[in-house]
C-alpha cells in the first residue's frame, strides 16, 4: 500500500467500520472510501463469533476498497469492550548517575518497570501513560528530558485489558487476510477526531455512546488522565423499547431513531406512533410520551454511571474541573434532545462532537457523522504511526552515515517513544504467528 495512506478499522457491536484516508498537502486527512457493514459476532465491544466477525470484516474491507480504489492490506484496529479498565500508578527510578541528564533510556526504565506491575490473571497493560514527572522531589514537569536529578518518579495512567479479547481481535483481522498494524484503545481514537487541543487543555469528558459501550476518556492540561468503558449503549436502549412495547427489534430500533427522544416532556400525550403487527395481526398503536419514558429511564442510568466515572477522577476538585465539560459522540449521541438530558444531569456544558477536527473542508458530511468518531481517528492514528515509522527509518540511515563520518557533537533530536501498543501488537502479531 502506498505511503501517506492509512486504513481504520473500528469493530463495534453493531457495525464494523473501515475507512481509507490519506493526508493532503495541507496536512489534513481525506476520507477516500468507507466501508460499513453489520456486526453480527461482537457483544459489548468483545468477540463472540469469530467466524462471522470475520465475514463482517471481509464485507466492510470489500467495500471500502470498491470505493476507493484502493486495495486494503494494513489496518490500524480499535479494541474497547468491558473488559477495560484502568488504574492510577506511581512509580521511581534511582539513576546511577545523577552527573548525567535524564534520558530517553531513563524514561523508557521507568515505563518498563511499570510494566512488570502484576494483573489479575489473563489481563495485560495495554497503555502506560506517564501524567507528570518528579524529579529530586520537584514535581509538576511535564518533561523532563535533559534535566539533572538522582530520582525520577512518575504518575501514570495505566490501562488494563484481557488478553484473549485482544488476541481473537487480532484473529479476526488475520483471518480476513489483513495485516494487523496497530492496536489503539477507541475512546483515545475518538478523542483523536472530536477534541480540539484548547479542550484537551482546559479539561474536557469525552463520551463516546456505541451500540454495545459507552466509552469515557478524560483529558486535562492536554494529557489523559482517566478511561472507562460501561458496559451499556444504544443497544439497551433498543432492547428496552422491544420489551416496553412488545415489538421485535427491527422495529425498535427504527423508533428509536425516528421517534425517539431522552426528554419525556417534549411529546403531547395524543401523538402516536402506529405500527404494523406481525403476519395478520392487528397493528399496535404506541404513543411517543410511553416511548420517550422508556428511553429516558435507560439514558439517566447510562449517564449516571459515566458521570460517577467523572466523579472518580475527582471532577469536583477544583484543580482537577472540566472547563469545557462534556463531549457526546458515537451513533448513541445523536439522540434527540440527549444534550440537554446530559447537561440537566451533570451540570456541565455539553456538545454534540463530530469528527471533522482533522478532516479535510470538503469531506462528505456522511463521514463526519459522530457515528464514524472512532474510525476516523483509527485512521488518523494509522497515519500517525507511519510517519513514526518514516522519521525511525530516516534516522537509521542518517546514523549509518553518521558513524562512517566522525561523530559531530549535537544535540539528538527527541525522537518520540514507542508506545506500548506497538510492542503489543507485536507480540499479539508473535502470538498469532505462532499459533498458526
Amino acid at each position: 500500500m502506498e505511503l501517506n495512506l492509512a486504513v481504520g478499522l473500528d469493530i463495534g457491536t453493531t457495525k464494523i467500520v473501515a475507512m481509507i484516508g490519506r493526508k493532503n498537502e495541507y496536512g489534513k486527512v481525506e476520507i477516500l472510501g468507507i466501508g460499513k457493514s453489520k456486526s453480527l459476532g461482537v457483544h459489548r465491544g468483545v468477540v463472540n463469533n469469530i467466524t462471522q466477525t470475520i465475514q463482517s470484516i471481509q464485507q466492510a474491507a470489500q467495500e471500502a476498497e470498491v470505493a476507493a480504489d484502493i486495495k486494503i492490506e494494513d489496518v490500524t484496529v480499535g479494541i474497547a469492550g468491558q473488559h477495560i479498565r484502568s488504574l492510577q500508578h506511581s512509580d521511581y527510578i534511582t539513576r546511577s548517575n545523577s552527573e548525567t541528564v535524564i534520558d530517553e533510556d531513563d524514561i523508557d526504565r521507568l515505563i518498563n518497570q511499570v510494566h512488570k506491575l502484576v494483573m489479575l490473571p489473563g489481563e495485560e497493560i495495554i497503555h502506560v501513560l506517564p501524567q507528570e514527572y518528579k524529579v529530586d522531589g520537584q514535581a509538576e514537569i511535564k518533561e523532563p528530558i535533559g534535566m539533572y536529578g538522582g530520582r525520577l518518579e512518575a504518575n501514570f495512567h495505566v490501562v488494563v485489558g484481557q488478553v484473549s479479547s485482544i488476541r481473537n481481535i487480532g484473529r479476526c483481522v488475520k483471518s480476513s487476510g489483513l495485516n494487523l498494524e496497530g492496536i489503539t484503545l477507541e475512546p483515545l481514537a475518538s478523542a483523536n477526531a472530536v477534541l480540539s487541543q484548547e479542550e484537551k487543555e482546559a479539561g474536557v469528558a469525552l463520551i463516546d455512546i456505541g451500540g454495545g459501550t459507552t466509552d469515557l476518556a478524560i483529558f486535562r492540561d492536554g494529557i489523559i488522565r482517566h478511561t472507562a468503558v460501561i458496559p451499556f449503549g444504544g443497544n439497551v436502549i433498543t432492547e428496552d423499547i422491544k420489551e416496553g412495547c412488545s415489538i421485535i427489534e427491527k422495529q425498535a430500533e427504527l423508533l428509536k431513531i425516528k421517534f425517539g427522544s431522552a426528554w419525556p416532556g417534549e411529546n403531547k400525550d395524543n401523538e402516536i406512533v402506529s405500527i404494523p403487527g406481525l403476519r395478520g395481526r392487528d397493528p399496535k398503536e404506541i404513543t411517543l410520551k410511553n416511548l420517550s419514558k422508556i428511553i429516558h429511564a435507560r439514558v439517566v442510568e447510562i449517564v449516571e454511571q459515566v458521570y460517577v466515572e467523572i466523579k472518580n477522577y475527582g471532577h469536583e476538585e477544583q484543580k482537577k474541573k472540566l472547563i469545557a465539560g462534556i463531549v457526546l459522540t458515537g451513533g448513541g449521541s445523536q439522540l434527540k434532545h440527549l444534550k440537554q438530558l446530559v447537561e440537566y444531569i451533570t451540570g456541565m456544558d455539553t456538545r454534540i462532537g463530530y469528527p471533522n477536527e482533522h478532516l479535510a473542508g470538503d469531506s462528505d458530511d456522511d463521514v463526519t457523522s459522530p457515528l464514524y468518531a472512532t474510525a476516523v481517528g483509527l485512521v488518523l492514528d494509522g497515519l500517525k504511526r507511519q510517519e513514526r515509522n518514516k522519521i525511525e527509518q530516516q534516522e537509521q540511515v542518517v546514523n549509518e552515515i553518521e558513524t562512517s563520518v566522525e561523530e559531530d557533537i549535537e544535540e539528538k533530536p527527541i525522537k518520540e517513544r514507542r508506545s506500548f501498543l506497538d510492542k503489543l501488537t507485536e507480540r499479539v502479531k508473535d502470538f498469532l504467528d505462532n499459533a498458526e
